[in-house]
C-alpha cells in the first residue's frame, strides 16, 4: 500500500492523465469499455515491456534501472506507472483519430426546440460505423507512435527532471539516443492495443446517451485534448531541461500535427454533410 501511495505521489501527472481518460472515455464509449480496457491495456503493455527487457522484442534491447523501486510500485522489473500510461495513450490516440475522421453535418433547427436565433448548427457525427472501421484503428496507431517520438527522448533524460533515470538502451539509437526498433515496436503494440480497444467499443453495442451539448462536446473532445496535453507536457519538460534541439524537433512534429488537424477540421466544417435523420448523432460541437 505504501508503494502504491508513493507511486501516486511521485507520478501525479500520470494519474491526472488517467483521470481524464476515465472521465472522457466513459462519456464517449461508456463505463464498461473504459473500465474493461484498464486491465487489458495494462497487461498488453506490461507483456510488451517485460518481453523487451528480457528478449529484446518488440522495442529493442533496453533495460530498466530500479532507482525508484523503494518509492513506487514496480511489477517484475517494470515500473507500474509506465505500463499504466499505455492505457490512456492508446485510448486518446484512437479517440483523436475518430475526431479527425468523423464528418460534420449541418443540422436544421428542431421546430420544437428552436434556438433563439433560429440558425442551423454544425454537429460532429460520432457513428458506430466509423468506430469499427480500419481507418481510425491504423490512424490511431500512427498517432500513438508519433506521441512516443516526443515522449521517449525526453524520458531517456529522466535524471535531469522528476522522472528519474529509470531506463536506458544497451545500444543507443540515432534519434536522440532512441533506436528505430523502439518506434517499430511501439507501432506493433499500438496496433494490437487499439484493436483491442476498438473490439471492446464494437462489442459494447449502442453508443451511450449523453444529455446536453456540453457533455456531448466533452465526449468528442477529450481524446484530442488529452493527446495534445501529453505532447505539451513533454515539450515543456524538454525545453525546461535545456534540450533545445530535441525541443525544436518535437515542436515541429507537434505543430505539423496541429496544422494538419486544423486544416482537416476546417475543411469538414466548410463542406459538411447534409441533414440525414437516419444518422446516429452523438457529438455536438458548435461552429
Amino acid at each position: 500500500m505504501d508503494l502504491l501511495l508513493g507511486t501516486i505521489l511521485l507520478r501525479p501527472y500520470v494519474f491526472a492523465f488517467l483521470c481524464v481518460y476515465l472521465l472522457g472515455a466513459s462519456l464517449q464509449f461508456g463505463w464498461r469499455v473504459t473500465l474493461s480496457f484498464l486491465p487489458l491495456g495494462y497487461l498488453l503493455a506490461f507483456a510488451s515491456e517485460y518481453s523487451s527487457i528480457h528478449w529484446g522484442f518488440p522495442y529493442g534491447d533496453y533495460f530498466y534501472i530500479p532507482e525508484t523501486a523503494d518509492r513506487e510500485l514496480w511489477v517484475f522489473g517494470v515500473p507500474f506507472m509506465d505500463s499504466l500510461s499505455y492505457v490512456f495513450l492508446a485510448a486518446c490516440s484512437y479517440s483523436a483519430a475518430l475526431f479527425l475522421l468523423s464528418p460534420f453535418k449541418r443540422q436544421e433547427p428542431n421546430p420544437q426546440m428552436r434556438r433563439s436565433n433560429g440558425e442551423r448548427r454544425l454537429i460532429l457525427l460520432d457513428r458506430p460505423g466509423t468506430r469499427r472501421a480500419w481507418a481510425p484503428w491504423l490512424l490511431g496507431a500512427f498517432l500513438m507512435v508519433l506521441m512516443d517520438v516526443i515522449i521517449d527522448p525526453v524520458a531517456l533524460q529522466g535524471e535531469r527532471w522528476f522522472l528519474g533515470k529509470i531506463y536506458g538502451y544497451r545500444h543507443p539509437g540515432a534519434y536522440f539516443g532512441i533506436p528505430m526498433s523502439n518506434f517499430l515496436g511501439w507501432f506493433l503494440v499500438a496496433v494490437v492495443m487499439i484493436k483491442v480497444f476498438q473490439w471492446l467499443v464494437a462489442r459494447s453495442g449502442s453508443l451511450p446517451r449523453r444529455a446536453g451539448p456540453l457533455r456531448a462536446a466533452l465526449a468528442i473532445l477529450w481524446g484530442p485534448l488529452l493527446y495534445l496535453g501529453v505532447l505539451l507536457f513533454n515539450l515543456a519538460v524538454t525545453f525546461a531541461i535545456g534540450e533545445a534541439t530535441l525541443g525544436i524537433a518535437s515542436s515541429f512534429i507537434t505543430s505539423t500535427l496541429l496544422a494538419m488537424g486544423w486544416a482537416l477540421t476546417h475543411y469538414k466544417r466548410r463542406y459538411p454533410l447534409t441533414d440525414d435523420p437516419s444518422d446516429e448523432d452523438r457529438g455536438e460541437i458548435e461552429p
